[in-house]
C-alpha cells in the first residue's frame, strides 16, 4: 500500500521512515494565513484542535486539486501544527526576530502542541474514504534560558520554520524539560493516531510497513 506524504517537512519524512514507511513526498503550497482567515469569516473563531485539523484537510484536498492521481492507488497524508499558548496559535515564525520573541515569551512556561492528521484513501483518481484526527501534547520549556543561548539557538536557523519556534529531536531538545503525551506529535505528527486513521480507511498497518 502505497502513502502519499503532502508535506515539505524532514520531521515528518523522518517519523514515517522510522516507522517502517517510505513515501512518495508531494508537498502542496498553501497560504495557510488566508486560508484560516477566510474560514474563520464564515465559519467563526477557530479552536485549536480545528485550527491544524482545517490546515490539514487543506493540504491534503490541495494536492488532488494539482493532480487527481488518476494512476494512484493508496493514501494521502497531510498535516499541521501549532503551539498554543496562552490561548494563541504559534505557527512558524519564519524570522530571527519573531523567533526570539517566542523564545523570550515561552522559556519557563508550559505549552500545547496540536498536531492535526487528514488521511485520504484515493483510488485511480477517485476518493473512496477520509478521515482526520488531532492530538496535543504538552511540554514545559526550561526556565533557566539566558538571552545568549536563545540568540545562539536563534541563529542556527532550526527554530524559524516549526511551528512553536523549537524541536525536540534536533538543537532545541536541550531547552525542554518535559513531555506530558505523544513525543511523535511534538515533531511533527502522531504516529499512533496514523494507525488508527489507516485502520478506520480499511487500510491494515502491516500493509503500509510491509
Amino acid at each position: 500500500m502505497q502513502l502519499i506524504l503532502a508535506s515539505a517537512s524532514p520531521a515528518r519524512l523522518a517519523l514515517l521512515r522510522q516507522a517502517g514507511i517510505e513515501p512518495i513526498v508531494r508537498p502542496t503550497d498553501l497560504d495557510e494565513e488566508l486560508l484560516v482567515a477566510a474560514h474563520e469569516a464564515e465559519h467563526g473563531p477557530l479552536s485549536p484542535e480545528r485550527f491544524v485539523l482545517v490546515l490539514a484537510r487543506a493540504k491534503a484536498e490541495a494536492l488532488l486539486d494539482e493532480d487527481p492521481l488518476s494512476d494512484f492507488d493508496g493514501l494521502v497524508l497531510a498535516g499541521d501544527s501549532s503551539l498554543e499558548l496562552d490561548g494563541a496559535m504559534l505557527g512558524k515564525p519564519h524570522s530571527p526576530e519573531r523567533a526570539r520573541e517566542r523564545w523570550l515569551a515561552q522559556r519557563g512556561r508550559t505549552a500545547t502542541l496540536h498536531s492535526g492528521h487528514w488521511l485520504l484513501r484515493v483510488r485511480f483518481g477517485e476518493v473512496v474514504g477520509s478521515a482526520g484526527a488531532t492530538t496535543a501534547t504538552s511540554l514545559d520549556f526550561a526556565a533557566d534560558i539566558d538571552e545568549a543561548e536563545i540568540d545562539a539557538y536563534v541563529a542556527t536557523g532550526e527554530p524559524l520554520e516549526v511551528a512553536g519556534a523549537f524541536t525536540i529531536d534536533g538543537r532545541g531538545a536541550a531547552f525542554i524539560d518535559r513531555i506530558d503525551g505523544d513525543p511523535s506529535t511534538v515533531v511533527g505528527m502522531s504516529i499512533p493516531a496514523l494507525r488508527r486513521l489507516a485502520r478506520e480507511l480499511g487500510v491494515a498497518w502491516p500493509t503500509l510497513t510491509a
